[in-house]
């Protein structure tokens, strides 16, 4: 199974947040911005190490904290982005900062991909709506090592097609290695791209070889669920499906419990898991 971690590199102690100062910040659709972080303390940005597919815990001082996960770094600069996107109040009270302000950081927190069990093996990453920024630094991994991984394959799906976010670095993608599908639910007249739903674009899939290809997908759980089905059709094991998993996270160390499913704990044993481990409570209301 996949290996955790609480804290991956800014300090023993999990409750502590850092400083971060807003370095940049692009819109990626209505109400979808990602913010180019930078932790203020010299020695907690070198200590800050994380896996893709790990999230941080975001507080805003008298407003709240929120888990999102981490879209993207650079090593350069000692930056790491987030992808939010405007749900509640700690996200809106986020949504009026910019450039130079700050905000508490902290993390990483959580399970990552499983890229070293992909080494050789065809990859398909799927994701649905805000599913693509945990998946964004497992592309970009997947990329820098390309000769590493066989086909490479991303299947995104959006409401529309002006919610469709990243979608200034697909040519790149494409262009890199990593055959990109987009679909939407809804599109204008005259609109040339997919319409449907992700497991769609899935079943359409002309080169799948079930026995060397490893699922990783990030979504809404209907999808999920869908996208699985999808899988097992054409031959794959659960045992090849990878999810990212999101609920009412409020700790980020499996204390509060708000985001329990059945025996596991979305922030301390997820967000990733092997589909096997969670199968039986994926679908299950959440109150």
């Amino acid at each position: 199974m996949m290996a955790t971690a609480l804290l991956a590199g800014t300090g023993a102690n999990p409750w502590q947040s850092h400083t971060a100062a807003i370095r940049d910040l692009v819109s990626e659709a209505a109400g979808v911005t990602t913010y180019q972080l930078g932790l203020v303390d010299d020695a907690a940005a070198a200590a800050f190490c994380f896996h893709p597919g790990q999230f941080d815990m975001l507080y805003l001082p008298g407003v709240g904290e929120v888990p999102i996960g981490i879209s993207g770094s650079s090593t350069e600069n000692r930056t790491w982005w987030h992808t939010v996107r405007l749900a509640g109040n700690t996200t809106r009270a986020l949504g009026n900062l910019g450039r130079g302000d700050t905000l508490g950081l902290r993390g990483p927190f959580g399970s990552w991909w499983p890229l070293e069990a992909c080494e050789g093996r065809d990859v398909v990453l799927v994701a649905g709506g805000m599913g693509l920024p945990p998946l964004r630094p497992a592309i970009e991994e997947l990329l820098a090592h390309r000769e590493r991984y066989g086909q490479l394959t991303l299947i995104y799906g959006a409401r529309t097609p002006d919610t469709l976010i990243y979608a200034r670095e697909y040519h790149d993608w494409s262009w890199r290695g990593l055959e990109v599908q987009t679909t939407v639910d809804q599109a204008p007249l005259g609109y040339r791209g997919n319409v449907g739903v992700v497991p769609r674009l899935f079943d359409r899939l002309r080169s799948l070889v079930p026995e060397r290809t490893i699922v990783l997908a990030c979504g809404p759980e209907v999808m999920l669920r869908f996208t699985v089905r999808s899988a097992l059709s054409r031959g794959l094991s659960i045992e090849q499906v990878w999810v990212s998993l999101e609920r009412n996270m409020q700790c980020a160390v499996g204390l509060c419990g708000h985001c329990q499913l059945g025996p596991e704990f979305i922030c301390k044993d997820g967000p990733v898991f092997r589909y096997d481990r969670v199968e039986r409570w994926v679908g299950v209301e959440a109150f």
